[in-house]
């Protein structure tokens, strides 16, 4: 067996890390500014116990632009560096200084938490520079200033510097193919995008950047709504008012801060975008939160904060492991939970919330069911009556009446259907649903409330709908009943669906289409996802003509005078039925409205020559 170390090649490590480790070049002003900010966190902790005496007004970083000469300079007034130590944090590749002075100065304190981990963000810079220059002095007395300079390549120059005053300028000489990072305009995109909230002052070309104090790390008890709002028009300038927001505050087993806004839809809404970003001790890090949030969550607004997030070696998207599922599983908990509080304290406007939010609420349902079991109570629809109601209560009214049925009806609750008015004259309350989740939702609930069904009122023909005491049901010589009659009759007619005669409580109603719940629910299902129900599979529809009804009673009565007309109204009423079940094809409704002018015009000669 032989044994051996590994051998690694300076000179080909840093064309690697300056092509590869970074998917995009801003990051390099991140990095620096960064670690600027570090110098300064490392200088507090050592007051603190101490070693250093300043004042906070002494702390500040400042980015500057020298076009003509192409320069960037990021000096900061932070701990410094002495030779010995720029030999060993700069000139060794991922050897991290901060996790080294974390080891030897650990505060415990969360705000004295270092941004840096790998030792990695300062070679960034020669992603953008031909050459780099460190010029630095540390804050121990009678320490000497370093002077670090190197082309990208292999070797490096270590000489005394000229830096009189404690901290750090690194001097980035900017390749002619980066020149776009000269314009100032172009690096203040990038300041405020990812140093908006650091904790120390930064300026560029003396124009202060982080003027916004970060929200959240303020404790929820030290806020006011009007900081919430003012914060949120800082984030979104553009958007109306969030409904409400949850302010998040974790120390254990992790730490977590945040803000997540509750936003008004609009028409202009984007479902499909995030707009929830991802930071790591303030510093901004990706607005791809996929893995930490659920996708029920994504269409909130806000900001994450957590040193505990597993990162990428770049800093630019986070990895999936078991913390990164434990923040998800708790940033839902205190999101059914903030819900079930509002639906609990202020019912009105959680009613009024509604339309924004039980996209959320439904999809969790179906995605979690540990937020369907904290949410359930407040899983509300809209009934007949002009009440809300939610499932527990609805079964607790009808179980026995409406045997173990929840009945629906899935159009506008301004569209006032015959049918839905027969319901209704009934006494039968119904739920209304307007939302299209609410087909796989059905599905699902009734799962956890077995022997409960859903059905749509027009998917069956309850027994509650139907008078008993004036069926057709007098057989004449043949043995047939009117209503078979009647039944037969229009069967000859309309092929494509099945054919029941019933005698409907309701005398307005003249006839309906009826398509089983299960064959409904998969078609909608299948809609959702933009397939068809393939034709062999889908179980023809029933058209229920109701023998209480005088047009139906009229039609069948013209069969022998009239037979063209009789057809032709037949015809017409399936159609018109199909029209207002919104079940009418887009490509039939000219032979329809063409259909209807005939007959009218067949009525209207009829009327004036009798």
């Amino acid at each position: 067996m032989t044994e051996g170390n590994l051998k690694i090649h300076s000179e080909n490590i840093l064309p690697i890390i300056k092509k590869w480790l970074y998917s995009d070049k801003d990051i390099f002003l991140r990095e620096l500014v960064s670690n600027a900010c570090d110098a300064t966190s490392k200088l507090k902790i050592l007051r603190d116990q101490g070693k250093v005496a300043f004042q906070d007004e002494e702390l500040k970083i400042e980015i500057q632009i020298d076009k003509e000469n192409r320069l960037i300079k990021v000096i900061d007034t932070g701990i410094g560096m002495t030779a010995d130590e720029v030999e060993k944090y700069i000139a060794q590749l991922a050897f991290s200084g901060a996790e080294e002075f974390m080891n030897k100065y650990q505060s415990g304190e969360e705000k004295d938490q270092i941004i840096g981990h790998f030792g990695l963000g300062f070679y960034s810079s020669f992603m953008v520079s031909d050459r780099v220059e460190i010029n630095t002095l540390s804050y121990e007395d009678g320490a000497k200033s370093a002077h670090w300079s190197c082309d990208g390549s292999s070797s490096y120059d270590l000489t005394d510097g000229t830096r009189a005053s404690r901290g750090t300028e690194i001097i980035l000489h900017i390749g002619k193919d980066d020149e776009e990072f000269l314009e100032e305009t172009r690096l203040k995109n990038i300041l405020q995008k990812h140093c908006s909230f650091l904790p120390v002052p930064i300026s560029l070309n003396e124009t202060q950047i982080n003027t916004k104090e970060p929200l959240w790390i303020k404790a929820p008890s030290e806020c006011t709504e009007q900081e919430y709002l003012e914060f949120y028009r800082h984030l979104y300038p553009f958007e109306p008012d969030p409904m409400f927001w949850v302010h998040l505050n974790v120390d254990y087993p992790f730490h977590l801060k945040g803000i997540l806004y509750f936003p008004k839809i609009t028409k202009q809404f984007d479902f499909q975008k995030s707009q929830l970003d991802l930071y790591c001790n303030r510093v901004f890090v990706s607005d791809q939160c996929k893995d930490l949030i659920p996708d029920y969550l994504t269409i909130l607004r806000g900001i994450i904060d957590s040193p505990d997030i597993p990162l990428n070696v770049s800093r630019s998207y986070l990895q999936m492991d078991r913390t990164v599922r434990q923040l998800s599983g708790h940033i839902s908990k205190k999101i059914s939970d903030k819900l079930k509080t509002l639906y609990t304290t202020d019912k009105d406007k959680y009613i009024a919330c509604l339309p924004d939010i039980e996209m959320i609420i439904k999809l969790g349902c179906l995605q979690d069911d540990k937020f369907y079991e904290r949410i359930k109570d407040a899983l509300l629809w809209k009934t007949t009556e002009g009440e809300w109601t939610n499932l527990e209560e609805y079964i607790g009214r009808h179980q026995e009446a409406y045997d173990q049925k929840i009945f629906y009806h899935n159009q506008d609750e301004s569209l006032e259907t015959h049918f839905l008015t027969m319901y209704k004259e009934k006494g039968i309350e119904v739920l209304i649903s307007q939302n299209y989740m609410d087909t796989p939702l059905f599905s699902f609930l009734e799962t956890k409330l077995t022997p409960v069904k859903f059905q749509r009122i027009d998917g069956g023909i309850d027994t509650l709908i139907l008078d008993k005491e004036r069926e057709k049901g007098l057989l004449d010589a043949e043995g047939k009943t009117e209503a078979s009659k009647i039944a037969d009759y229009f069967r000859t007619h309309l092929e494509e669906v099945e054919i029941e005669a019933k005698s409907l409580s309701s005398d307005t109603l003249p006839a309906f289409l009826m398509l089983k719940e299960e064959s409904r629910r998969m078609r909608d299902y299948l809609a959702l996802s933009q397939q068809e129900l393939p034709p062999n599979l889908l179980e023809k529809p029933t058209f229920v003509v109701n023998t209480n009804n005088n047009l139906i009673n009229s039609i069948y009565s013209l069969k022998e005078k009239q037979p063209d007309l009789a057809k032709t109204l037949v015809t017409q009423l399936y159609q018109l039925s199909l029209l207002t079940q919104k079940e009418l094809k887009p490509a039939d409704l000219s032979t329809f409205i063409k259909q209807s002018n005939e007959v009218l015009e067949t009525l209207a000669e009829q009327a004036t020559h009798s």
